[in-house]
């Protein structure tokens, strides 16, 4: 019994301390020796396969490597690092994989197909967003709506300068465009810009004097303006030349709405008239693919609900 109940007891190490402070000499449990002992075999294994440890100004490679396709379409191999096996998995990863496969399916889709499968259209304006703000959102802004008015096109205001079609708008991407209004500062007087801006107003239904309208009309019609030959006698605009409607409310250049005063609308019209529009927006089909273009066709169409 004396034995048994010497086997039970408290093992120590023998030291003591302040008279009755004993340590314990309890084992480690074995599950946690084992633990001990797997990381460390995955710690040397991990410093033959990967890079490890700093040697002066180099360092251990390592043995793994990963394989991917430069921009080129080269199959490149090199030494694993983080940004080679992220590229790698980008492209040969599960998820890439089935994206690549649904991309195939969007490229080889009509507009009208995309448009009429909602999970065509969510899957294109998804990629279509990162494509649009790593190009387009320098000028047209986060989600296509620019911070200064009349600086760069409002893609959500569903006023189409070259036209809101499918069609239209990936030329418009693909091909560029160039904006351009003569300034008319250099043939009209103070008084005939002045009357201009009062005509052009009241085609968008803004109270303006009567007289002076009715004296712009006469040059907006007439051949000493001449602007019915972009503008078209009813004042709407064609796409073939770029030229606005003028008989909406909305305004691609001067920011009339924010105004509350005539006197203010007609000094920002007047301007436009008097200095010109000169402004271009680049061709995209050398610096984004076929499918980078289809997407952001997509994506702008459903910025203002297209055409």
């Amino acid at each position: 019994m004396a034995e048994q109940l010497q086997n039970k007891a408290v093992q120590t190490t023998g030291h003591a301390w302040d008279g009755d402070l004993q340590e314990f000499n309890n084992p480690l449990p074995s599950w946690w020796l084992w633990a001990f002992y797997a990381s460390v075999l995955f710690a040397l294994v991990y410093w033959v396969l990967f890079p490890a440890w700093p040697i002066g100004s180099d360092y251990t490679k390592g043995l793994a490597t990963a394989t991917f396709k430069n921009d080129q379409g080269e199959e490149v191999t090199m030494g694993w690092n983080s940004r080679a096996a992220f590229i790698q998995e980008m492209q040969e990863g599960g998820d890439a994989l089935k994206q690549k496969a649904y991309l195939q399916k969007v490229s080889a889709a009509s507009y009208d197909e995309i448009s009429r499968d909602p999970e065509m259209t969510a899957f294109a304006e998804s990629l279509a967003k990162v494509v649009f703000a790593d190009n387009c959102a320098a000028c047209h802004g986060i989600g296509g709506t620019p911070p200064i008015v009349g600086l760069y096109p409002n893609l959500r205001d569903d006023d189409w300068l070259w036209g809101g079609t499918f069609g239209q708008i990936e030329h418009t991407i693909s091909q560029g465009r160039i904006g351009f209004m003569p300034a008319f500062g250099k043939v009209l007087d103070t008084g005939q810009v002045d009357q201009l801006a009062h005509y052009v107003l009241g085609l968008s239904g803004h109270e303006v004097d009567p007289a002076k309208a009715k004296l712009g009309e006469v040059i907006f019609q007439g051949e000493e303006g001449g602007c019915h030959y972009c503008h078209t006698q009813s004042g709407k605009g064609l796409y073939s030349q770029g030229a606005a409607n003028l008989t909406d409310a909305i305004w691609t250049v001067a920011d009339v709405t924010g105004q509350n005063d005539l006197k203010d609308k007609v000094k920002l019209v007047s301007q436009v008239i008097d200095e010109g529009i000169q402004r271009e927006m680049p061709g995209w089909s050398k610096r984004l693919s076929e499918i980078e273009i289809k997407l952001l066709t997509v994506y702008v169409h459903s910025l203002s609900g297209g055409e």
